[in-house]
């Protein structure tokens, strides 16, 4: 009976490292151009990976923000896969400065340690590094000048909010966030706003209605889509291989619409 345990819980403990091998492989065997920078922003330094289309011309620049659980492998995977579509993406580790001996994400001991240490970022200094990010990939020589930010669920969160306080935005992509909005901050929005929401998700969800409702009195461009059947976070565990069918299917549609939207930009 002992010997059982033991295997289920050494099979329990080796899931959600198993889960993730095709992330790293994406990440080990991608042909692009990958680097880690220092962004400063005020007295902090912004830990950030950027990855760097194949493109013969200057490309549109999409700042990658995480979730609570702080630059992991598979955001960097995302930015590899925006990189893949011809757009240059840096994905700052907002929590570069928090972890233990003034570490970043990889330097928390547990997922559930770096959501402890996302709860003690203070908002005004999240704000100022998402600015000194979209300044520095805008300046690249590679990039074109044009930022465009996206999130997923607190980062979705923050990419609604960054909208509300970055008036040069080309557009903002929201995955499964939202945040405790007021109509000033709303009036404030310069871009166009999509939304990406799983229909599983009625947490998120329930700030659906008033935000659009607010944004089209408001004259602003929101569009949020809601994926049937689809959980909250479905972007990512869409591309698991235990994925459901909702949250495979919605993945697939979201990012043949956010390409098709980045192409048009």
């Amino acid at each position: 009976m002992r010997t059982i345990r033991w295997l289920l819980a050494a099979v329990a403990l080796a899931a959600p490292a198993a889960a993730q091998d095709h992330v790293l492989q994406r990440l080990e065997s991608s042909p692009r151009h990958h680097e880690w920078v220092e962004v400063k922003a005020g007295d902090r330094t912004i830990h950030s990976f950027v990855a760097f289309p194949e493109v013969s011309e200057k490309a549109t620049a999409v700042v990658v923000i995480h979730e609570n659980r702080g630059l992991t492998d598979w955001v960097r995977s995302v930015a590899d896969q925006l990189a893949e579509a011809g757009y240059i993406a840096i994905a700052p580790d907002l929590l570069s400065g928090m972890a233990p001996g003034g570490g970043r994400t990889k330097d928390f001991a547990t997922s559930d340690a770096a959501r402890e240490g996302i709860g003690q970022l203070k908002q005004e200094d999240t704000t100022a590094a998402l600015h000194a990010v979209a300044d520095y990939v805008a300046k690249l020589p590679a990039a074109s000048g044009k930022v465009a930010v996206a999130g997923y669920c607190w980062g979705g969160g923050q990419t609604f909010r960054f909208a509300t306080q970055r008036s040069d935005l080309a557009a903002a992509f929201v995955f499964y966030g939202a945040f405790p909005h007021t109509r000033e901050e709303l009036a404030a929005i310069q871009a166009p706003v999509y939304g990406f929401y799983g229909g599983d998700d009625a947490r998120i969800n329930a700030t659906i209605p008033g935000s659009e409702a607010l944004m089209k009195e408001l004259g602003k461009t929101f569009e949020p889509v809601i994926y049937e059947g689809a959980g909250h976070g479905f972007l990512r565990a869409g591309e698991e291989a235990t994925a459901s069918e909702a949250n495979r299917k919605a993945r697939e549609q979201a990012w043949t619409r956010w390409r098709e939207i980045l192409a048009a930009l």
